[in-house]
C-alpha cells in the first residue's frame, strides 16, 4: 500500500509498549524501515539497553528510536503512562504479563490495570490516532485438543476466567499457570473494548488475537527465551515441545505485518483480526526440519501429538497480508522453520 493512503505520515512516532519482546522488536524494525520513528517502553532502561546499542543503534543515533521508561507493569497506575505518550500518533500495545503464575490476583487485575492506564494517557493525548493491542487466540477460545467452539466478533475465553478464580480442582491446578494467561488476555481485550464503548475515543482501535508463532528472531535472548521454540526443536527439547500436543502458527513476519496493517490501513477500523495461522503440531514440523536440516539429528515423532477443531474466519488477516505483502496466504512451514532455525544457529555461540 502506498505511504500516501496511509492514516500515519511517514516520520511520526510510534509507540510499541514491551519493547524488548521478541514481537516488539520486529514491529520496531518494521516500522523504521517504513520511515517511522519509534519509542518503546520498557521496565528498566539499563537492562534494555542493548536495544539502543546493538540492533536500532543506528536509529537511535540519529534520532529515530528511543527508550522510555515504564518502570512496572504489575503497578501501572494512573498517568504512568503519560510521559510515554506524549505526541505519539499510534500507540501498540505488546506489553505482557508473562510470569505463568497460577495466582490469578498476581496476574489478571495488573493487565487490566496496566491497559486502562494506557486507554487513559492515550484518551488525553490528542496527537492520537490509532491504538493496537496485541491479544491471542487464548483470548477468545482454549485451543485445547476436543474443544468445537466457532469463533465469532463476540467470543470471548469466559471459561478461562471462571476457572482462573474458582478454587482449584485435581484436573484444572497442574494448568493453572497458563489458564491464568488466558484469562488476562480475555480480561485485557474486553477491558479495551469496553473502554472503546464507554469513551468514544478520538482514535481507532483494533485487536491482533495470533496463535502460537515461529521464525526469525532478532536478538540472542529471544531465542534463550522460553517460547522459543525453534530452539527447542533444534535441540531436541521433547519436554518442552510435548507440553503443545497441537497449536495454530503463525510466522512471526505474519504478525508483524498485521500489526503495520492495523496502525496504517484506512479500513482497518475497530476491527478484531484473528491470526492463528495453519493447525499443525510438532510432528508436522518436525518432518518439514528434517527436510531443510538433513545433517542435523532431529529427535523421532513425538507421541501424543493430536489437531486441534476450534475454527475462526481469518480472511480479513488474509487479506491484509495480501495487500501489503504481496503474498497468498501465510508464510509457507518450511520458510517458517527455516527462519527459525536460522537464526538459533546464528545466535550459537555468540
Amino acid at each position: 500500500m502506498s505511504a500516501n493512503n496511509t492514516t500515519i505520515p511517514t516520520g511520526s512516532w510510534i509507540l510499541i509498549t514491551g519493547a524488548t519482546g521478541w514481537l516488539a522488536s520486529h514491529m520496531i524494525k518494521e516500522f523504521l524501515e517504513r520511515g517511522y520513528r519509534v519509542r518503546g517502553t520498557v521496565r528498566d532502561l539499563e537492562k534494555s539497553s542493548w536495544l539502543i546499542t546493538d540492533i536500532f543503534k543506528a536509529e537511535h543515533d540519529r534520532g529515530d528510536f528511543e527508550l522510555a521508561l515504564v518502570a512496572d507493569l504489575t503497578t501501572s497506575g494512573t498517568g504512568a503512562y503519560d510521559g510515554a505518550v506524549a505526541g505519539v500518533a499510534a500507540i501498540v500495545n505488546a506489553a505482557s504479563i508473562t510470569s505463568w503464575d497460577p495466582d490469578a490476583s498476581k496476574v489478571i487485575p495488573p493487565s487490566v490495570q496496566g491497559i486502562t492506564s494506557l486507554l487513559n494517557a492515550a484518551l488525553k493525548e490528542a496527537s492520537v490516532r490509532r491504538f493496537v493491542h496485541t491479544s491471542s487466540c487464548v483470548a477468545a477460545t482454549s485451543p485445547m485438543p476436543g474443544n468445537t467452539t466457532r469463533v465469532e466478533r463476540g467470543t470471548f475465553n469466559d471459561a478461562a476466567v471462571a476457572m482462573a478464580w474458582a478454587e482449584p480442582t485435581p484436573e484444572t491446578a497442574p494448568m493453572l499457570g497458563p489458564i491464568v494467561y488466558m484469562a488476562s488476555k480475555t480480561e485485557e481485550e474486553k477491558t479495551l473494548w469496553r473502554f472503546v464503548d464507554e469513551t468514544r475515543p478520538g482514535f481507532t482501535a483494533n485487536t491482533i488475537l495470533p496463535g502460537s508463532f515461529m521464525g526469525q528472531m532478532l536478538a540472542k535472548r529471544h531465542v534463550q527465551a522460553p517460547t522459543a521454540w525453534s530452539r527447542h526443536l533444534y535441540e531436541g527439547d521433547a519436554e518442552a515441545l510435548g507440553r503443545l500436543p497441537a497449536t495454530f502458527l503463525s510466522d512471526i513476519k505474519d504478525v508483524t505485518m498485521l500489526h503495520v496493517a492495523a496502525v496504517l490501513d484506512p479500513g482497518v477500523q475497530n476491527a478484531r483480526i484473528q491470526a492463528w495461522g495453519r493447525g499443525c503440531n510438532w510432528n508436522d514440523i518436525l518432518a518439514v526440519a528434517r527436510r531443510l536440516y538433513p545433517q542435523h539429528e532431529f529427535i523421532d515423532d513425538l507421541p501424543g501429538m493430536t489437531r486441534l477443531s476450534v475454527t475462526t474466519d481469518e480472511s480479513a488477516a488474509l487479506r491484509l497480508l495480501s495487500e501489503w505483502t504481496g503474498q497468498d496466504g501465510w508464510r509457507t512451514l518450511e520458510q517458517t522453520v527455516r527462519d527459525g532455525i536460522d537464526s538459533v544457529i546464528a545466535w550459537q555461540g555468540k
